[in-house]
């Protein structure tokens, strides 16, 4: 397939912010989109962001070097885009600019073949297999913290883990009825009427220390017989919290082997608690280990997940695999900047048995590609916030897809 043209457009993601939008334009001048979303915490080895006006400069380069090219799958093009930027990081064009047009020609590519996105991806990525239903667990943000809120607490997400029973439509509305019941129960607590929200739509009210938003979920979850559906997970996004050797959490400084006797006290205090990601810094592998040792004697299943500490980058999650450090990690594919590498990532963690989490980030777009990349690689979760606002349109794709119905 021959790219005609490709362009950048400023648009806005979920908080109100500026991001960016490619579209490019095969020999018949159809036009196919992506819109790339935007992380408030970002890890140092994920791929540049460039601004708009860089952006566009990027575009137009890429436009000159491809225009009239001939590139027969999506692997053929991301080549053809790492080798011409040619830096670790994509400094010089972009992993958001590189991902746009590595989205939107997979776009156009199921055009021509008159498939779905996933199973253009699912044929060319993962060989073909897409045996089964697709029942992902669903992480779903319901109570803001750290940089995605303004209410002080050090932990960055307070998720739920629902697990699929009968139809996805019935999973999702229980996850719904979750969040209004969890709503209420704040709204008495605080006595306000309209609760504030944080960057991903879960309720952003102050607590009085980092655990009560924990002993919260699992009373209602205890409260309202969900255990068997339900548990809770934690995005600590420690790599935010970490200075001069210790972490600021909740106003203490704590080294690492104090904050990781904290994440133990929490797991024996809290049965439903199942999955904990970045709880160390980027740089901690032995913290995540260890703690990783630690829950190995608790009872039930407990994750302990790499973002920062992988960045959907093959090699880190090779590294860290082999050190014991995770059970799962998360898979943002503008961390890497090519579909390609992202679904490189996917099968590294599989090989090595990691479980695999394809997330959204904190300023999101309308498109809904992660649900189609984690539905390709039959990923174990999707991360998509709050059923709210921004968020919905995605659990309408993963309602759309169940089950492998297109």
């Amino acid at each position: 397939m021959r790219i005609k043209d490709v362009v950048v457009r400023e648009i806005l993601d979920s908080r109100g912010e500026t991001t960016i939008e490619v579209a490019i334009a095969d020999d018949e001048l159809r036009d196919f989109y992506a819109q790339i979303p935007s992380g408030r915490s970002r890890g140092k080895h994920e791929a540049a962001v460039l601004p708009f006006r860089d952006a566009e400069a990027a575009a137009a380069r890429i436009e000159r070097a491809i225009s009239g090219r001939d590139f027969e799958s999506i692997k053929d093009l991301d080549r053809y885009l790492i080798e011409m930027d040619g830096t670790p990081r994509k400094e010089r064009l972009g992993g958001n600019v590189m991902l746009g047009v590595s989205l939107a020609f997979a776009r156009a590519l199921a055009f021509e073949r008159k498939e779905e996105l996933w199973q253009v991806l699912n044929r060319e990525f993962f060989g073909g297999k897409a045996d089964g239903p697709f029942r992902p667990l669903i992480f779903s943000n319901l109570i803001n913290g750290g940089r995605h809120a303004r209410n002080g607490l050090p932990v960055q997400e307070y998720m739920v883990v629902v697990r699929p029973r009968g139809s996805y439509v019935k999973t999702v509305g229980k996850l719904l009825r979750f969040y209004e019941i969890l709503g209420d129960a704040l709204r008495l607590k605080t006595g306000e009427e309209e609760l504030p929200l944080g960057d991903e739509g879960g309720y952003a009210t102050a607590f009085e220390d980092a655990f009560e938003p924990v002993q919260t979920l699992e009373d209602l979850i205890t409260e309202h017989s969900l255990s068997e559906q339900f548990s809770i997970a934690l995005d600590i996004a420690a790599d935010s919290l970490y200075k001069d050797g210790a972490y600021d959490f909740g106003g203490l400084k704590l080294e690492a082997g104090t904050l990781r006797e904290t994440y133990d006290d929490w797991f024996e205090w809290a049965p439903h608690l199942m999955s904990i990601e970045d709880p160390f810094e980027e740089g901690a592998g032995d913290d995540f280990a260890a703690l990783r040792r630690d829950l190995a004697g608790v009872t039930g299943e407990k994750w302990v997940v790499g973002d920062d500490l992988t960045v959907t980058n093959p090699a880190l999650i090779e590294k860290y695999a082999a050190a014991g450090a995770v059970d799962a990690v998360i898979i943002k594919a503008n961390q890497a900047g090519t579909l390609s590498e992202a679904c490189e990532a996917m099968n590294k963690a599989s090989a090595l048995g990691l479980k695999r989490i394809v997330s959204h980030r904190s300023g999101e777009t309308e498109d809904n590609f992660l649900v189609h990349l984690a539905r390709a690689g039959n990923a174990e979760g999707v991360k998509m916030g709050a059923p709210h606002e921004s968020r919905v349109g995605k659990f309408n794709e993963l309602l759309r897809l169940e089950g492998g119905m297109v």
